[in-house]
C-alpha cells in the first residue's frame, strides 16, 4: 500500500464506520521513528526539506523524519527556522 520509505509502511490498518455510515479504511498513527541528532544545517534561503533530506538522507520523501526530530507536526512549522535538526542516515 505505501512505498517501503514511508513512515506508513507496515502500519496496521482499521476499518471504521464514518457519520454517513460508510465503511472505511485508516492507517493507525505509527510511533515515532527513534533517531539520533547528526548536526544541524543552518538553512539559506530557498532551501526546503525535501532538499535537505535529499542531501543528507538520500531520499527527499524521508523530509519527514527531519520534521520528527524537530517535534513539529507539520514541516512548514520549519519554514522559518534558521537551524534545521538533521538525523543520523540508517
Amino acid at each position: 500500500m505505501f512505498d517501503r520509505t514511508s513512515r506508513y509502511f507496515g502500519v496496521p490498518t482499521a476499518q471504521l464506520t464514518d457519520h454517513r455510515g460508510r465503511t472505511v479504511q485508516i492507517v493507525l498513527v505509527p510511533d515515532a521513528p527513534r533517531q539520533q541528532l547528526r548536526g544541524e544545517h543552518l538553512r539559506r534561503q530557498g532551501q526546503r526539506l525535501d532538499h535537505l533530506a535529499g542531501f543528507y538522507l538520500a531520499d527527499p520523501h524521508g523530509y519527514w523524519r527531519i520534521s520528527e526530530l524537530a517535534d513539529v507536526m507539520h514541516p512548514e512549522a520549519l519554514s522559518e527556522a534558521n537551524a534545521i535538526p538533521i538525523p543520523v542516515t540508517r
